[in-house]
């Protein structure tokens, strides 16, 4: 059976514009609305580091003008209805500070991989402890155990897994296969282990297996694709969003917009068009029928293995609109109707030991399976 994981990553605007009702509260409400119809789960990958900067912004001015008190209640909702909530950072806002209606954000410590070691188990440990604290009386066995990082990097990443793996976090799920950039944060995903199949990660090289690692990648799913594979209207209109709230490098660099795929269009248009680009199980950029018939293809190629296998799709809050709900239905409707083949699933639902216990039996199941 394949379990669909839904992840959101619940923030405002990179640049540290908007409001957190109408970028994080407001469309998540409607995500849970429409989820609860159909039984499906969510996990919100909660930005913690800015969540605490709404929270201080409170304490210090006496007013909720981020709406930290919602965001409070609306995370220990989700968890109540059986939803998840599990760690998310963008490291930036750690030191970021309040000014003229904006957070300035630290770009020195925006790429949480590449800080020290020290830094770095500091914001995990701190991440781990504000949701547990939150959501422990609300749910008392409530683990935080699962992270993402900002914009998908955890490259280097020795110093970030060992942080995760001393603080009990056992899931990240910030790869995406075939995926580069270059920019505040650089990564090649090109030779990840797997499209969708979890593995214990070498904390060396988060692209290779390693059969003692006690961390699980749970990769986002994603396939090599032409250009035309990404149209849909919902990225005709993201990447416009995008281009109203640019994160900028500090003074002399380039946009963070402009990764690797981006700045190759500009230098070299045939190659960019002629060859194939990393197409992830995004919500809010991909139409449900596109993500169904990503869905059998993965059924199709994975279907030797027997035990449970996740289908992890991603998506944000800030971007989440009426035109994204309507063109998921499909997606939504099609896995409810076929419950025999798919389930909808957090990650707490899967066997985790198996995955990194019998790391031997499983890929050598799998045969041909990568690439």
């Amino acid at each position: 059976m394949f379990r669909v994981v839904f992840t959101l990553d619940y923030e405002i605007y990179g640049n540290g514009e908007g409001s957190p009702l109408s970028l994080m509260v407001a469309p998540t409400n409607k995500i849970l609305d429409l989820f609860d119809q159909y039984g499906a789960k969510l996990t919100i990958m909660a930005d913690f580091a800015e969540i605490l900067k709404f929270k201080e912004y409170l304490n210090n001015y006496d007013r909720d003008d981020y709406y930290y008190n919602a965001i409070a209640e609306q995370l220990k909702h989700a968890i109540k209805t059986g939803h998840d909530v599990q760690l998310h950072v963008h490291s930036s806002y750690l030191n970021a500070t309040y000014e003229n209606g904006r957070w300035k954000q630290d770009w020195s410590e925006y790429n949480l991989a590449g800080l020290s070691y020290k830094r770095i188990e500091e914001t995990i440990r701190m991440g781990k402890s504000f949701l547990e604290d939150l959501l422990r009386p609300v749910k008392p066995s409530y683990k935080c155990f699962a992270f993402r990082t900002a914009n998908w990097s955890v490259s280097p990443s020795l110093n970030l897994v060992r942080a995760l793996v001393k603080n009990n976090i056992i899931v990240d799920t910030s790869v995406f296969k075939f995926g580069k950039r270059n920019g505040l944060v650089n990564f090649d995903y090109t030779e990840a282990f797997s499209d969708l199949i979890p593995w214990p990660i070498d904390e060396n090289n988060v692209c290779r297996r390693a059969s003692n690692g006690n961390l699980l990648e749970f990769p986002i799913y994603c396939e090599n694709q032409h250009l035309w594979k990404f149209i849909s209207p919902l990225r005709f209109f993201n990447a416009f969003q995008e281009t109203r709230h640019p994160v900028g490098l500090p003074k002399g660099g380039n946009s963070l917009c402009c990764d690797g795929l981006r700045s190759s269009c500009v230098r070299k248009p045939i190659h960019f068009f002629m060859t194939r680009h990393a197409w992830k199980m995004d919500f809010n950029q991909c139409t449900g029928r596109q993500l169904i018939q990503a869905l059998k293809r993965a059924e199709s190629k994975y279907s030797y293995i027997s035990k449970d296998l996740p289908f992890v799709l991603m998506g944000h809050s800030k971007i989440f609109n009426s035109v994204n709900s309507k063109l998921l239905r499909p997606f939504l409707r099609y896995i409810a109707e076929n419950n025999h083949k798919y389930a909808f699933s957090t990650f707490e639902a899967f066997d985790l030991a198996h995955f990194r216990n019998n790391v031997t039996a499983l890929y050598s199941e799998t045969r041909t399976g990568f690439g």
